[in-house]
Protein backbone atom coordinates (compact mmCIF):
# COMPACT_ATOMS: atom_id res chain seq x y z
CA UNK A 1 0.00 0.00 0.00
CA UNK A 2 1.51 3.40 -0.88
CA UNK A 3 1.29 6.05 1.73
CA UNK A 4 -0.49 8.68 2.13
CA UNK A 5 0.27 12.08 -0.05
CA UNK A 6 2.64 10.06 -2.61
CA UNK A 7 2.58 9.78 -5.42
CA UNK A 8 1.45 6.31 -7.39
CA UNK A 9 4.45 4.80 -8.63
CA UNK A 10 6.57 7.63 -7.50
CA UNK A 11 9.65 5.34 -6.43
CA UNK A 12 9.92 3.14 -9.80
CA UNK A 13 8.97 6.13 -12.21
CA UNK A 14 11.59 8.46 -12.22
CA UNK A 15 14.58 5.75 -12.22
CA UNK A 16 12.68 4.33 -15.41
CA UNK A 17 12.08 8.27 -16.65
CA UNK A 18 15.61 8.89 -16.11
CA UNK A 19 17.01 5.73 -18.23
CA UNK A 20 15.16 6.56 -21.16
CA UNK A 21 16.53 10.09 -21.15
CA UNK A 22 19.69 8.64 -20.54
CA UNK A 23 19.39 6.04 -23.66
CA UNK A 24 17.86 9.30 -25.76
CA UNK A 25 21.43 10.93 -24.81
CA UNK A 26 20.25 13.49 -22.60
CA UNK A 27 21.08 17.13 -23.12
CA UNK A 28 24.16 16.90 -24.43
CA UNK A 29 22.90 14.50 -27.59
CA UNK A 30 21.20 16.57 -28.60
CA UNK A 31 23.75 19.16 -28.01
CA UNK A 32 26.57 16.57 -29.74
CA UNK A 33 23.56 15.82 -32.78
CA UNK A 34 24.09 19.73 -34.19
CA UNK A 35 28.01 19.60 -34.08
CA UNK A 36 28.14 17.70 -37.65
CA UNK A 37 25.76 19.89 -39.32
CA UNK A 38 28.01 22.91 -37.80
CA UNK A 39 31.02 21.32 -39.50
CA UNK A 40 29.26 20.21 -42.68
CA UNK A 41 28.17 23.19 -44.10
CA UNK A 42 30.79 25.77 -43.80
CA UNK A 43 33.23 22.93 -44.96
CA UNK A 44 30.84 21.90 -48.05
CA UNK A 45 30.72 25.65 -49.02
CA UNK A 46 34.35 26.14 -48.91
CA UNK A 47 35.81 23.04 -50.20
CA UNK A 48 32.90 20.78 -51.64
CA UNK A 49 30.82 18.15 -50.79
CA UNK A 50 33.57 15.11 -50.66
CA UNK A 51 35.39 17.05 -47.98
CA UNK A 52 32.34 18.31 -45.97
CA UNK A 53 31.66 14.71 -45.78
CA UNK A 54 34.70 13.45 -44.38
CA UNK A 55 34.36 16.01 -41.74
CA UNK A 56 31.50 15.44 -41.14
CA UNK A 57 31.92 11.65 -40.55
CA UNK A 58 34.92 12.51 -38.91
CA UNK A 59 33.65 14.71 -36.05
CA UNK A 60 31.13 11.86 -35.62
CA UNK A 61 33.84 9.83 -34.94
CA UNK A 62 35.05 12.25 -32.08
CA UNK A 63 32.31 12.18 -30.66
CA UNK A 64 31.15 8.36 -30.65
CA UNK A 65 34.73 7.99 -29.07
CA UNK A 66 34.27 11.07 -26.80
CA UNK A 67 30.84 9.47 -25.17
CA UNK A 68 32.51 6.11 -25.24
CA UNK A 69 35.62 7.70 -23.09
CA UNK A 70 33.10 9.07 -20.64
CA UNK A 71 31.09 5.57 -20.41
CA UNK A 72 28.05 7.42 -21.64
CA UNK A 73 25.39 5.80 -22.93
CA UNK A 74 26.44 4.05 -25.83
CA UNK A 75 23.15 3.50 -28.28
CA UNK A 76 22.58 7.54 -28.54
CA UNK A 77 26.69 7.84 -29.48
CA UNK A 78 26.17 4.91 -32.14
CA UNK A 79 22.57 5.77 -33.45
CA UNK A 80 24.15 9.45 -33.73
CA UNK A 81 27.21 8.18 -35.43
CA UNK A 82 24.87 5.72 -37.91
CA UNK A 83 22.68 8.71 -38.29
CA UNK A 84 25.55 10.84 -39.80
CA UNK A 85 27.11 8.07 -41.64
CA UNK A 86 23.55 7.51 -43.89
CA UNK A 87 23.21 11.20 -44.55
CA UNK A 88 26.68 11.25 -45.99
CA UNK A 89 26.19 8.75 -47.87
CA UNK A 90 22.58 10.02 -49.11
CA UNK A 91 24.38 13.82 -50.12
CA UNK A 92 27.39 11.42 -51.80
CA UNK A 93 24.57 9.24 -54.03
CA UNK A 94 22.61 12.73 -54.64
CA UNK A 95 25.86 14.79 -55.65
CA UNK A 96 25.21 17.46 -53.40
CA UNK A 97 25.28 18.84 -50.20
CA UNK A 98 21.67 19.21 -49.59
CA UNK A 99 21.40 15.68 -49.70
CA UNK A 100 22.95 15.64 -46.45
CA UNK A 101 19.42 16.76 -44.83
CA UNK A 102 17.29 14.34 -46.99
CA UNK A 103 17.63 11.80 -43.98
CA UNK A 104 16.17 13.83 -41.43
CA UNK A 105 13.59 15.82 -43.54
CA UNK A 106 11.59 12.07 -44.32
CA UNK A 107 11.85 10.62 -41.31
CA UNK A 108 10.51 14.28 -39.85
CA UNK A 109 7.52 13.70 -42.00
CA UNK A 110 7.37 10.09 -41.05
CA UNK A 111 6.83 11.01 -37.67
CA UNK A 112 4.34 13.57 -38.19
CA UNK A 113 2.21 11.15 -39.63
CA UNK A 114 2.41 8.56 -37.09
CA UNK A 115 2.31 10.60 -34.25
CA UNK A 116 -1.16 12.51 -35.63
CA UNK A 117 -2.59 8.59 -36.66
CA UNK A 118 -2.44 8.07 -33.25
CA UNK A 119 -4.65 10.53 -31.92
CA UNK A 120 -7.54 9.87 -35.09
CA UNK A 121 -7.68 6.46 -33.80
CA UNK A 122 -7.48 7.74 -30.18
CA UNK A 123 -4.32 5.86 -29.15
CA UNK A 124 -2.21 9.11 -28.55
CA UNK A 125 1.93 8.13 -28.92
CA UNK A 126 2.89 10.09 -25.62
CA UNK A 127 0.34 8.15 -23.79
CA UNK A 128 1.84 5.01 -24.68
CA UNK A 129 5.15 6.05 -23.74
CA UNK A 130 4.45 7.22 -20.73
CA UNK A 131 2.55 4.25 -19.74
CA UNK A 132 5.85 2.39 -20.72
CA UNK A 133 8.25 4.74 -18.46
CA UNK A 134 5.01 5.16 -15.48
CA UNK A 135 4.43 1.10 -14.97
CA UNK A 136 1.93 1.63 -12.63
CA UNK A 137 -0.79 4.23 -14.80
CA UNK A 138 -1.93 1.64 -16.94
CA UNK A 139 -5.78 2.83 -16.77
CA UNK A 140 -5.17 5.69 -18.48
CA UNK A 141 -7.14 5.29 -21.74
CA UNK A 142 -10.58 4.56 -19.92
CA UNK A 143 -10.25 8.41 -18.52
CA UNK A 144 -11.29 10.79 -21.04
CA UNK A 145 -9.44 13.40 -19.66
CA UNK A 146 -6.18 12.05 -19.54
CA UNK A 147 -6.97 10.72 -22.91
CA UNK A 148 -7.45 14.58 -24.14
CA UNK A 149 -4.31 15.50 -22.33
CA UNK A 150 -1.91 13.35 -24.34
CA UNK A 151 -3.33 14.12 -27.21
CA UNK A 152 -2.83 17.97 -26.88
CA UNK A 153 0.89 16.48 -26.22
CA UNK A 154 0.89 14.45 -29.03
CA UNK A 155 -0.78 17.17 -31.78
CA UNK A 156 2.41 19.16 -30.35
CA UNK A 157 4.66 16.71 -31.58
CA UNK A 158 3.20 16.31 -34.79
CA UNK A 159 3.36 20.22 -35.50
CA UNK A 160 7.17 19.98 -34.44
CA UNK A 161 7.74 17.62 -36.70
CA UNK A 162 5.71 18.90 -39.70
CA UNK A 163 7.36 22.52 -39.73
CA UNK A 164 10.86 20.55 -39.60
CA UNK A 165 9.26 18.85 -42.81
CA UNK A 166 7.64 21.79 -44.49
CA UNK A 167 10.28 24.21 -43.77
CA UNK A 168 13.67 22.22 -44.25
CA UNK A 169 11.83 20.41 -47.75
CA UNK A 170 11.50 23.99 -49.17
CA UNK A 171 15.29 25.19 -48.23
CA UNK A 172 16.00 21.51 -49.99
CA UNK A 173 14.28 22.23 -53.08
CA UNK A 174 15.23 25.63 -53.32
CA UNK A 175 18.70 24.40 -52.95
CA UNK A 176 19.18 26.41 -49.67
CA UNK A 177 22.00 24.14 -48.52
CA UNK A 178 23.13 26.51 -45.59
CA UNK A 179 19.73 27.96 -44.31
CA UNK A 180 19.29 23.97 -44.25
CA UNK A 181 21.89 23.97 -41.32
CA UNK A 182 20.61 26.65 -40.00
CA UNK A 183 17.08 24.98 -39.63
CA UNK A 184 18.03 21.63 -38.63
CA UNK A 185 19.95 23.57 -35.87
CA UNK A 186 17.58 26.18 -35.02
CA UNK A 187 13.97 23.66 -35.43
CA UNK A 188 16.14 20.77 -33.37
CA UNK A 189 16.66 21.00 -29.84
CA UNK A 190 14.71 24.74 -29.44
CA UNK A 191 11.88 22.94 -30.43
CA UNK A 192 12.13 19.99 -28.83
CA UNK A 193 12.80 21.58 -25.46
CA UNK A 194 8.94 23.38 -25.83
CA UNK A 195 7.68 20.42 -27.23
CA UNK A 196 8.83 18.60 -23.97
CA UNK A 197 7.44 21.23 -21.68
CA UNK A 198 4.19 20.58 -23.05
CA UNK A 199 4.41 16.88 -22.93
CA UNK A 200 5.55 17.12 -19.09
CA UNK A 201 2.39 19.56 -18.38
CA UNK A 202 0.01 16.86 -20.13
CA UNK A 203 1.55 14.11 -18.11
CA UNK A 204 0.90 15.97 -14.67
CA UNK A 205 -2.81 16.63 -15.94
CA UNK A 206 -3.44 13.21 -16.68
CA UNK A 207 -1.73 11.76 -13.73
CA UNK A 208 -4.46 14.46 -11.92
CA UNK A 209 -7.41 12.43 -14.20
CA UNK A 210 -6.24 9.09 -13.61
CA UNK A 211 -5.75 9.69 -9.51
CA UNK A 212 -9.18 11.57 -9.34
CA UNK A 213 -10.93 8.72 -11.24
CA UNK A 214 -9.26 5.65 -9.34
CA UNK A 215 -10.93 5.10 -6.00
CA UNK A 216 -8.82 4.80 -3.19
CA UNK A 217 -9.25 1.48 -2.25
CA UNK A 218 -9.02 0.19 -6.00
CA UNK A 219 -5.87 2.37 -5.65
CA UNK A 220 -3.95 0.09 -3.02
CA UNK A 221 -5.55 -2.78 -4.53
CA UNK A 222 -3.22 -2.25 -7.18
CA UNK A 223 -0.11 -1.23 -5.25
CA UNK A 224 -0.49 -4.31 -3.07
CA UNK A 225 -0.65 -6.41 -6.08
CA UNK A 226 2.40 -5.20 -7.93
Amino acid sequence: MSEPGTDPGAQTSPARGAAVLEQMGGVSGLIYSSLPVVVFVPVSTAFGLLPAIAAALGVATLILFWRLFRKDSVQPAISGFFGVGVSALIAYLVGASKGYFLLGIWTSLIWAVVFAVSVVIRRPVVGYIWGWVHTQDRGWRDVRRAVYAFDVATLVWVAVFASRFLVQQHLYEEDQTGWLGVARIAMGWPLTAIAALVTYGAIRAAQRAVRAQTPAGTDDAVHESS
